[in-house]
């Protein structure tokens, strides 16, 4: 071969081996105990929301008997306190992944629904997903960021369950069961360390923070998100609120 193509076909080889490298990640800050901070609130529902319908299960005899009536959870409110809502740091502080070996976060698998309904896991950590029904389960994930891969595993009952690795941040990521199609939960990939969900009373918090600005997001499956700039001073407590409305 001709030196000029020996060169060539070695430019094509190494470029073909080229690879897009991993988004680089900052070192987890330190936190001061003596003057870290916490973000405290309350997410508010204005209007009406709808009423939970009754989901008809009867396909499977083992979620049919289920001990729990199992209700659709797209909005669940009471007393216009907003649960479900994915609270985090969303800038203001630099992206950084969980330390290894912390604990999983776990959803499972229970009476023919996922349980929490909403979770949460910061970016390089990892989420155990348990089946604890006496009746197959699948858990199919469809996140769209690089670095977090679909999953599509099928649990037998009552079995081991599966983990999996997220690695980068994302909202809102669906999870389904192939298998049982009302089954349906969200999860969220943190940037960092700091981040909640809101329970049934629409309250989080957010502690051992480092005194700073940020901009604090919220997030509703159904609802959208909204962005709140707040400064927290140190050894603070400081309240935010939000206001989301039936659309």
């Amino acid at each position: 071969m001709p030196r000029t193509l020996t060169l060539l076909a070695l430019t094509l080889l190494l470029t073909g081996c080229k690879h897009t490298p991993a988004p680089q990640v900052a070192a987890a800050p330190t936190v001061d105990p003596a003057t870290a901070a916490t973000i405290t609130g309350i997410i508010h529902l204005s209007g009406v929301a709808p009423k939970p319908i009754a989901i008809d299960m009867s396909a499977d005899p083992a979620c049919a008997f289920s001990a729990t009536q199992n209700l659709t959870e797209q909005i669940v409110a009471a007393h216009g306190l907003l649960a479900n809502v994915y609270v985090y740091i969303k800038s203001g502080i630099p992206a950084f992944s969980a330390p290894a070996g912390t604990p999983p976060v776990v959803l499972d698998q229970k009476n023919c629904r996922y349980a929490p309904h909403v979770l949460a896991v910061q970016q390089g950590g990892a989420v155990e997903f348990r089946n604890s029904d006496p009746t197959m389960h699948n858990v199919h994930t469809t996140p769209t960021q690089p670095g977090n891969a679909s999953t599509d595993v099928s649990e037998p009952p009552m079995g081991a369950p599966q983990t999996e690795i997220f690695a980068a941040p994302e909202t809102m990521i669906p999870v389904r069961c192939n298998n049982h199609p009302w089954m349906q939960a969200f999860l969220n990939v943190a940037p960092n360390a700091w981040f909640a969900v809101t329970g049934p009373d629409g309250s989080f918090t957010i502690k051992n923070l480092p005194p700073g600005t940020y901009t604090l997001a919220a997030i509703h499956e159904k609802l959208g998100e909204q962005d709140l700039q707040i400064t927290v001073p140190q050894k603070s407590t400081t309240p935010a609120t939000f206001t989301f409305a039936v659309k």
